[in-house]
């Protein structure tokens, strides 16, 4: 799942002029591919759990979103102690945590974990990886707001790109399921709204990242509850599914989020954007290793194709969406 909030380059121009030497710079790329490595590795895992382990999904979100909540409250009690209940002091930013949790992060992780498990977690992660895209659909659709020619660039590129790695290069066949494409055409278009309904909270009101992140997966852990309590119909726990749902909580979350934030204490934000293609690289490589995923030579190119169309756009826009990446 792509980021959550964007942020201006203006908002890190001191950074860039302070601290931006090479060395910080080095460091801070070296973190951010750490981080985004861990979502790849995440979304392998995902399939892992999804397939072979035959979890449920509402199990699953139920036990995700409530445990990775919890872990990530508690962090942010001990960095930003009262401030953490800040995002409740009025109904407007009510209203835009529950629609963050419901619509964004809740719906982003159930289309993303049916997407994996109908098809598989590589063609789910360049779908979803295809999210900004969406954003400029959506603000083009709905605010009116007209497409820079990079914008329009990208979206030729990216299309290209998701027809090689969707039918490898032949037009009658797909690479995966009907349904998992659309699941995962849903997970780009969630992890959109993931991106967008945050904004008012970090950017608008302040609040801390991390603290939105936590509240976010918390409520959205209700949510799954109230449809299927983690404590019942429990599949049976063994030690795969105990290291599986570990790392997905761990790797596939609180650490890459953390060391995201890190990054930016040394890298311009616009760089670290650049290294968030480690993401699905990760994933089609540990696919291919643990899964035993075949991949074509379209499908490649396909994914490649994607890769550079995003980057496009970013560059185009000087934008850098904020560590709130993949929780997928």
């Amino acid at each position: 799942m792509h980021t959550a909030v964007v942020w201006e380059r203006k908002d890190y121009q001191g950074l860039e002029n302070s601290k931006a030497t090479t060395e910080n710079v080095m460091k801070g790329i070296f973190w951010a591919t750490m981080a985004s490595a861990m979502w790849g590795i995440s979304g392998t895992v995902l399939q892992f759990i999804s397939q072979s382990q035959d979890i449920p999904a509402s199990w699953f979100l139920s036990t995700r979103t409530m445990g990775t909540g919890i872990v990530l409250l508690v962090v942010s009690l001990v960095m930003y102690g009262k401030k953490t209940f800040a995002v409740f002091r009025s109904g407007r930013e009510i209203m835009w945590l529950l629609m963050y949790a419901i619509f964004g992060l809740g719906a982003n992780l159930l289309t993303f974990y049916i997407a994996v498990q109908t098809g598989n977690a590589a063609a789910a992660t360049i779908l979803q990886y295809l999210s900004p895209l969406f954003i400029v659909v959506g603000s083009l659709v709905f605010k009116h707001d007209r497409p820079l020619r990079s914008d329009l660039i990208a979206f030729v590129v990216a299309m290209v790109g998701v027809f090689l790695a969707i039918t490898r290069g032949h037009i009658s066949q797909l690479a995966i399921p009907l349904n998992s494409l659309l699941w995962g055409i849903g997970s780009g278009i969630t992890a959109a709204c993931y991106v967008v309904l945050p904004r008012p909270l970090v950017k608008d009101e302040g609040h801390a990242p991390i603290v939105v992140l936590g509240w976010g997966m918390f409520l959205s852990g209700i949510v799954f509850n109230l449809y299927h309590p983690f404590f019942l119909n429990t599949p049976p726990i063994t030690g795969g599914l105990i290291a599986s749902m570990s790392t997905v909580i761990l790797v596939g979350t609180i650490l890459p989020f953390s060391l995201v934030l890190y990054s930016t204490h040394f890298a311009p934000s616009d760089v670290i954007s650049i290294v968030d293609a480690t993401q699905p690289v990760m994933t089609f490589i540990l696919s291919i290793i643990f899964l035993s995923l075949k991949i074509t030579v379209a499908e490649v190119i396909g994914s490649v194709l994607v890769v550079v169309a995003i980057y496009l756009l970013q560059r185009g826009r000087r934008k850098i969406e904020t560590p709130f990446d993949e929780v997928s």
